[in-house]
This record gives C-alpha cells, sequence and structure tokens, in this order.
C-alpha cells in the first residue's frame, strides 16, 4: 500500500512527537547538577527506580531533599512534589524538559501559592 503524501506527513509527524514526548517524560535524564534560582541541586538515582535531589549550594537549606514523591511520568511531562529550598513548602510540580539542558518547572501549594523556573544544567 503506498503512503499519498498527506499519509507520509501524518506518520512523520506522529512519529517525531512520539519521540519527544519519550524524551521529554525520561526521569533519569534529570541525573546531574542542576541550577535554580539561587539554588544548585545534584539528582541522582535512588532506591526503587527514584530519582533524588539533593540542594548543594545556596543561600539556604544546604543537604535539604528536594523531592518529596516520586516523579511521574505523564503526557509528555514529569509530576511530583518538590519542596522549595528557600520556604521548605511543598509544591505539586510538573517539570517539561525543554533540551538536555534544561527543565521548565512549575507548580503550586495546596493554598495556591505558585512558583515557576527553569532547571538549568551546571557544567
Amino acid at each position: 500500500m503506498a503512503m499519498t503524501g498527506r499519509t507520509w506527513n501524518m506518520a512523520a509527524t506522529f512519529l517525531v512527537t512520539s519521540s519527544l514526548v519519550a524524551v521529554a517524560a525520561d526521569v533519569k535524564e534529570m541525573v546531574g547538577k542542576w541550577r535554580w534560582r539561587d539554588f544548585t541541586v545534584e539528582v541522582h538515582e535512588c532506591q526503587g527506580g527514584r530519582i533524588c535531589g539533593k540542594v548543594i549550594a545556596g543561600p539556604k537549606n544546604a543537604g535539604m531533599e528536594l523531592f518529596g514523591s516520586k516523579l511521574v511520568a505523564k503526557d509528555g511531562a514529569l509530576f511530583g512534589q518538590i519542596t522549595h529550598p528557600e520556604t521548605k513548602e511543598v509544591y505539586n510540580t510538573r517539570f517539561q524538559q525543554k533540551d538536555k539542558d534544561r527543565w521548565q518547572l512549575d507548580g503550586c501549594t495546596a493554598t495556591k501559592v505558585c512558583v515557576t523556573g527553569e532547571f538549568v544544567r551546571v557544567k
């Protein structure tokens, strides 16, 4: 069965989109050192297929664990709870991978205090 130009374009778009979603939702892509606002966070694999993140530098709370729950892949993003290193408030957060060195973070607390920003890989 021959593909028409339109069918070929739709198939190619689907394959590219599927590949991007798979990359965007890979938790292991977050492993490394990241800068978020005034904080440096080191993310590493830990037990149970999870990743853990620890504040290693910043104005407050060095040594604090950042991730309050397992990050779960859904709809091309990662979802979970993070603890803000400055205020220690817990945010329900979505991470979207922009490229291999940047993740967009958006989250809100239960009281609707919201935060946004970028995790940028430290090289």
